[in-house]
């Protein structure tokens, strides 16, 4: 099978095989350090909005988007050689519990701009910078009951899913994404909803775009929360012949690194990311996290040298400071080499 044709984002498979690109840190952490009421939230044009929406960190894009364009000024002047969009939740199942499911579309659209404008803004031949659409899991889960008295009860089906990740893809290629991050993936049944809306938009469109995807590991079993382990997450989502796959998220770098062996084992023709939140809960640290940037990049730097990865950058608790830290670390090992023989052959 050959590598698929990319018709955005050529220059990144070239460029993960001569070095280890750098992802950006926590957008969440960045945007809870400015304490936004919920008039700020709001704006002018939510001001009359029936349900309360602070927190809502995705609707920032249209009430306050110089907030979000000067957190990717900031993980970009940190060295980031790939910023997510702020649409982690702005799928139409995440914002309707803020009753604003109808302007799913507007906020990928709106964010996915902006990103483009602020890596624009800093690529140069030598550096160039990408954007990555993030896609989240949503809020709810279609393997798992949300009733422990009620096994087979379920809050969202796998139509109600592809349907609001079709319009998520649609609105952030519209933006001008150089990728797609299906991110913290901790249901399989989802991402698998989200693969096939993907596949489906680049099936009507024309377009094919890289795909990272990425699970994450909810404690010290190795297993996501619907119940694999690492390679058999793999093995489920390998069809999709992603340009990377990776972990994210919850266990902080510390205790991650025998999962990404795992991963980097059972997938060795993929690149491999690997972008882990700061630790763990520390409520007196600024981030409230307790991992400092130096730790965090001497953790990362460790898995560079072990030859485990080719994208790490941070989750939940990570700044700007972290990445640049993290960036310093491992800009002179090489990335990890991967093998062509299964997804990635060369175009004949």
């Amino acid at each position: 099978m050959k590598s698929p044709a990319y018709t955005r984002g050529q220059a990144l498979p070239p460029l993960l095989e001569k070095r280890i690109l750098i992802l950006d840190g926590a957008m969440g952490t960045m945007i809870q350090r400015l304490k936004l009421t919920e008039a700020d939230y709001r704006g002018e044009r939510f001001r009359d909005h029936g349900k309360d929406v602070r927190n809502n960190s995705e609707l920032l894009v249209l009430t306050r988007p110089e907030v979000i364009r000067d957190i990717h000024a900031g993980f970009l002047a940190a060295g980031a050689d790939i910023i997510e969009t702020n649409t982690f939740g702005a799928n139409a199942i995440a914002q309707e519990d803020y009753g604003l499911a109808g302007i799913s579309r507007e906020l990928n659209l709106a964010a996915a701009r902006l990103a483009r404008e602020a890596a624009d803004a800093s690529s140069t031949p030598e550096h160039p910078r990408f954007v990555a659409g993030a896609l989240g899991p949503t809020p709810r889960t279609a393997s798992i009951s949300p009733d422990v008295n009620d096994p087979g009860a379920r809050n969202v089906d796998f139509e109600q899913l592809r349907a609001a990740y079709y319009e998520q893809v649609e609105a952030l290629v519209e933006g001008g994404v150089d990728l797609l991050l299906l991110e913290t993936i901790f249901d399989t049944l989802n991402a698998k909803a989200a693969l096939f809306a993907i596949d489906e938009f680049f099936e009507a469109s024309g377009q094919r775009l890289p795909l990272v995807i990425s699970g994450t590991v909810t404690d010290a079993s190795g297993r996501i929360l619907s119940g694999q382990t690492v390679t058999a997450f793999w093995h489920s989502v390998r069809h999709a012949q992603p340009l990377a796959v990776g972990l994210n998220c919850a266990l902080g770098a510390a205790l991650m690194r025998p999962y990404i062996q795992e991963l980097a084992k059972a997938a060795p023709d993929t690149f491999i990311s690997c972008y882990p939140n700061a630790g763990l809960p520390n409520p007196m640290s600024e981030t409230g996290f307790d991992e400092t940037p130096e730790v965090t990049a001497r953790l990362l730097r460790e898995f560079a040298a072990e030859g485990l990865v080719n994208i790490v950058g941070g989750c939940c608790g990570t700044t700007p400071a972290h990445i640049q830290a993290i960036g310093e670390a491992v800009s002179p090992l090489p990335a990890r080499s991967r093998q062509r023989e299964f997804f990635y052959r060369e175009a004949a």
